[in-house]
């Protein structure tokens, strides 16, 4: 499930993009806006995690259960990807406030303005997080990658119980199992065989990990904004894979559903749905964040035969309550 690229432009900017591959093709998908000054919670009861959101964000939401992508006024930009090996640890033997899997990436984006902020913020591994099944009965296990305008990037995933984080802007490409070091080393023997003779061609994750590597080791840093924006938007179109595509008994090789694009500099958020025919984004910019604004929401499966600009299309709405067991 996923693959996330981190591209870096001619212009010196950064661009991120990821797909969502899930085996749920009715998965419902919500475009959401939180101002900052919300007073927020873990949603897990007794013992939750409490905070109020320092920053703004616009963020994409699965079944209105969970954060799984998004990009805050600050410019830090987190997805959430499927992985089977995360192992989040007990929670009365870890011993610290919790919070629900759904939260977990809407804490970072409330809370910090950059990755390194983020990775001196969770460094300590402060928080437990409690999963929980997603209504098509799969498991939520997941792990989370952060980026931001400078090209710092940074992958956190529980393992064992404990949080490893790695970080650094060469971790640019993340996809799921293995976990991250594996996938490193798998990568480092497809690079000594060198993509332009040969590419591992299945839709696992390790396969497509080493695609993407490629394909963005080989793309050109291209200065135009236009261009960079297709550069990005081919790449991760070449690592998607086709719907109806997916296998039962790997919920991490699954349909892709949608795919974003996070513009850092300009601060512009793109969705791309594969049955939807057109692009629609927003600019934070259009968007009201400040403190005491009404959270917003624009539900993506009414945008059938809508493209472009969709900034002001966003409405009033309660904010969703966080995924729990």
């Amino acid at each position: 499930m996923c693959t996330r690229v981190l591209y870096g432009t001619g212009a010196n900017t950064f661009l991120t993009g990821r797909s969502m591959d899930w085996s749920d093709v009715d998965m419902q998908t919500d475009l959401w806006a939180f101002p900052r000054g919300m007073a927020r919670d873990g949603g897990t009861g007794d013992g939750t995690a409490r905070w109020t959101s320092s920053y703004g964000s616009v963020v994409v939401a699965v079944y209105n259960l969970a954060t799984s992508d998004g990009l805050n006024e600050a410019g830090l930009a987190g997805n959430l990807l499927y992985l089977a090996e995360s192992d989040f640890g007990d929670p009365a033997t870890r011993d610290k406030p919790t919070i629900s899997v759904g939260a977990w990436l809407q804490y970072m984006l409330d809370s910090y303005a950059s990755v390194a902020e983020a990775v001196a913020g969770m460094q300590d591994d402060p928080l437990t997080v409690i999963t929980a099944d997603a209504p098509n009965g799969k498991p939520t296990t997941v792990h989370i990658a952060l980026s931001d305008a400078s090209g710092d990037s940074a992958v956190f995933e529980f393992i064992g119980g404990a949080l490893t984080i790695h970080h650094g802007a060469e971790y640019r490409v993340m996809t799921n199992s293995p976990v991250y070091d594996q996938q490193l080393a798998i990568n480092a023997y497809w690079d000594l065989i060198g993509g332009q003779h040969f590419l591992p061609g299945t839709i696992s994750a390790a396969d497509r990990f080493a695609r993407a590597s490629y394909n963005l080791k080989s793309t050109p840093q291209f200065k135009d904004q236009r261009a960079a924006l297709a550069a990005i938007f081919s790449q991760m179109r070449a690592v998607s894979t086709p719907l109806g595509l997916n296998d039962p008994e790997k919920p991490n090789i699954a349909s892709t559903l949608w795919r974003t694009v996070i513009d850092h500099d300009a601060r512009r958020y793109f969705f791309d749905s594969v049955i939807n025919p057109s692009v629609v984004w927003v600019d934070l910019d259009k968007i009201d964040l400040t403190e005491g604004a009404a959270p917003a929401r624009l539900a993506f499966q009414g945008l059938a035969d809508v493209g472009g600009n969709v900034s002001d299309r966003l409405v009033p709405t309660e904010p969703f309550e966080f995924l729990v067991p």
